[in-house]
């Protein structure tokens, strides 16, 4: 106590005496102009693209776009040649988690990690995930309440990585598919109070079985109507969202019947089913390359057990035709993984391999690219902040070789990154450099 009276002794003397020796405040620097000059900017909405079109960034967020040779830069403004290339906002997952431990040697050697030893970890997924292009990511599941350290670290600018909307812990009545348990519906209700107290921007509740259970079935519905009720009703009642791991039909009909906003995977989900998400504007975020065989070299990399792959192989099937089913019908679908959003898939990352499958399922490549831009951002309700190059929205923009409404393979050539204003990765400027 008497260091801090001293420390509070001697503020207040400063002040008493700054108006004689204090230096007068210096004036506040203006934010930094940026100029994105040549490039080609896309149109994720479905407007027409921008030739040869100069990008002016004030701070963190775009101020004007509009043709270069129209386009006034201003004096002392930081030029960035994109001659060539294709700009379009980042890249958004929805489906993340950065502290993943499936079963397998790799989950094997984690088993006594502690929080702080997991967080740190996070932390260099999070930068990963970033270079890779993701530039906003929503986490549906980790421990302890790393989630909102490590988001709070990077909105303090002490870590790079994406902005995080996050589900905090995995609610589940006992034996479900995640960590957090209870049973009741108060006891669920509590549960998700406590979430909603440490900051979580959604729930996540688990409503059926898993791939990576060894016991419980993918299309059990464990959770009572009056636990399923309750739960969604307290998250609803103080503004936030609830999704639910699911890939069961019978529990999506029950949870849709309790207001329920969106499902995730969705492995075996019926045509009755979509049809009613599709009415309700549910959401459904597929994470379809953790079924298919793109994510085989990810397996044998985590020595995944043969239990473990067989119910990779069998689910793959239903949850293929599941997706091609939602985008026949038109449901709402936010791109997502649940792999690392950089993990290697299919000789590229997981990100852009679930885009890649959308369209192999179904989708047009603007669609697919909606599914991890606009279409996420508006199911985040960050539409008016992310998920496009617009004039006043934050500078999240990628750069690519081609063009990915003609081509969605194009996304493999991402090379350069900025997240609001900054200039994260810039592989040609750093080819030239050396």
């Amino acid at each position: 106590m008497r260091f801090n009276k001293f420390l509070l002794i001697g503020a207040v003397g400063a002040a008493a005496l700054g108006g004689a020796i204090a230096p007068a405040a210096a004036a506040p620097s203006p934010p930094a102009v940026t100029a994105l000059v040549g490039g080609t900017v896309v149109a994720v909405d479905g407007g027409p693209a921008i030739k040869n079109a100069t990008v002016l960034i004030t701070g963190e967020r775009i101020a004007q776009i509009g043709p270069a040779d129209s386009t006034a830069i201003p004096p002392g403004a930081k030029i960035i040649p994109m001659t060539g290339r294709w700009l379009m906002p980042g890249l958004m997952n929805m489906h993340v988690h950065l502290g993943l431990k499936l079963p397998g040697a790799a989950g094997n050697s984690l088993a006594a990690e502690t929080d702080t030893e997991e967080v740190l970890r996070m932390a260099g997924n999070a930068r990963l995930s970033l270079l890779a292009g993701v530039t906003t990511l929503r986490l549906v599941g980790e421990d302890h309440g790393t989630d909102f350290a490590l988001r709070a670290a990077i909105e303090r600018g002490e870590v790079i990585g994406p902005r995080i909307k996050t589900a905090g812990e995995v609610i589940v009545p006992t034996g479900g598919h995640g960590s957090l348990e209870a049973d009741g519906p108060y006891a669920l209700a509590h549960e998700v109070r406590e979430q909603i107290k440490h900051g979580a921007d959604w729930i996540k509740i688990a409503i059926s079985g898993g791939i990576s259970d060894e016991r419980g079935s993918i299309s059990a519905a464990p959770m009572t109507d009056e636990e399923m009720s309750t739960l969604i009703e307290v998250a609803h009642r103080n503004g936030i969202r609830v999704t639910a791991h699911n890939g069961s039909s019978e529990a999506a009909r029950q949870a849709l019947r309790f207001g329920i906003d969106g499902f995730e995977h969705g492995y075996h989900l019926d045509a009755a089913v979509l049809k009613d998400m599709k009415a309700k504007g549910v959401w459904l975020v597929p994470t379809i390359v953790v079924t298919q065989p793109g994510a085989l070299e990810f397996y044998r990399k985590i020595g995944s057990p043969p239990w473990y792959l067989d119910r990779v192989k069998i689910t793959g099937a239903d949850h293929w035709a599941m997706l091609q089913n939602a985008i026949r019908m038109g449901v709402n679908i936010a791109l997502g993984t649940d792999q690392f959003p950089f993990e290697p898939n299919d000789g590229t990352t997981a990100t852009v391999a679930e885009a890649e499958l959308y369209v192999k399922a179904g989708m047009t490549p603007l669609q697919a690219l909606q599914a991890a831009t606009t279409q996420a951002a508006r199911m985040l309700a960050m539409d008016a902040d992310v998920g496009s190059v617009t004039v006043g929205k934050f500078a999240d923009i990628i750069a690519v070789s081609g063009d990915p409404v003609k081509d969605i393979h194009a996304l493999r050539t991402i090379d350069f990154v900025m997240k609001g204003g900054a200039v994260v990765r810039d592989d040609r400027r750093e080819t030239a450099a050396q």
